[in-house]
């Protein structure tokens, strides 16, 4: 490819999981856009088929990414559909609800850390043979800035987030020499129907997330799904085993208060663009 050369995933073949909602079918819309064939899984049958027509996917599977049969099954079956497996987005998640770890159920506990940690190690798993057998390959794992900094009260979304993260610096590690990128996004906030419910209860404050972020706002899904985009294609060819924050300048901001507090000048719509 040139430098002036623009993202291209023509003939790239897809699987998305968590893709019938929130940042995963916004992957998976912008992914189809720029000319990948795309397979989307999710744990629902009706939400799938409303999301494939959402986003123009190609193919729909059901299943639960926590069940080793089924994680198998979404690669095996994405891979005969199109031909081959050469992207994965691993998006499935759930969130928790603000609890102090001595309080919290440990059936919850142990729900929230096996969507998001144990689905993404068996999707990777399953996809990585395939994509190790081919010599190619990329899969971006949907990490969180909660994996990075601690959060009172997300003990296990935290935990399992971290999880993520290490996992994809092993897997790119591992899969390197084979020609297979592992690559990471750590989301802040971001305006998910997840996080958008959370809202409604009160759980979150928005104008205090904002007010902390220095960008001054909550991330769209779009937002994160040029990211992922951007390390599934040739334009991240040299990028493995790496997790990019895309928060707003949430982790890097480390002084006492609130950004707003600091603010030297500057025009709001700039921050809020």
């Amino acid at each position: 490819m040139t430098p002036t050369d623009t993202i291209d995933l023509t003939g790239r073949r897809a699987l998305v999981t968590g893709g019938a909602s929130g940042i995963g079918e916004e992957v998976a819309r912008l992914l189809v856009a720029l000319g990948a064939r795309v397979a989307i899984a999710n744990r629902t049958g009706p939400s799938i088929e409303a999301a494939m027509a959402r986003t123009g996917a190609h193919h729909a599977i059901v299943g639960d990414v926590t069940i080793e049969a089924d994680a198998e099954r979404m690669a095996a079956e994405t891979a005969g559909a199109f031909g081959g497996l050469d992207l994965l987005v691993n998006s499935a998640g759930i969130g928790d609800d603000l609890v102090p770890l001595h309080e919290q159920s440990a059936q919850r506990w142990k729900e929230v850390t096996d969507v998001n940690l144990w689905g993404t190690y068996l999707v990777c798993r399953a996809a990585g043979r395939i994509m190790l057998e081919a010599r190619r390959g990329s899969v971006v794992n949907i990490s969180s800035t909660v994996g990075i900094g601690a959060f009172p009260g997300r003990s296990a979304y935290g935990a399992a987030k971290a999880g993520v993260i290490h996992l994809t610096r092993t897997l790119g590690v591992e899969w390197g020499p084979s020609g297979v990128r592992v690559n990471a996004v750590a989301p802040s906030y971001t305006l998910t129907p997840m996080v958008t419910e959370r809202l409604e209860r009160g759980l979150f404050d928005p104008a205090a997330l904002e007010r902390r972020t220095p960008l001054g706002r909550m991330a769209r899904p779009v937002e994160i799904a040029r990211a992922v985009a951007f390390l599934s294609s040739d334009w991240a060819s040299y990028v493995t085993a790496t997790v990019l924050p895309v928060d707003g300048g949430w982790t890097a901001f480390g002084a006492a208060g609130d950004v707003g507090a600091i603010r030297t000048g500057g025009n709001d719509r700039d921050r809020h663009g």
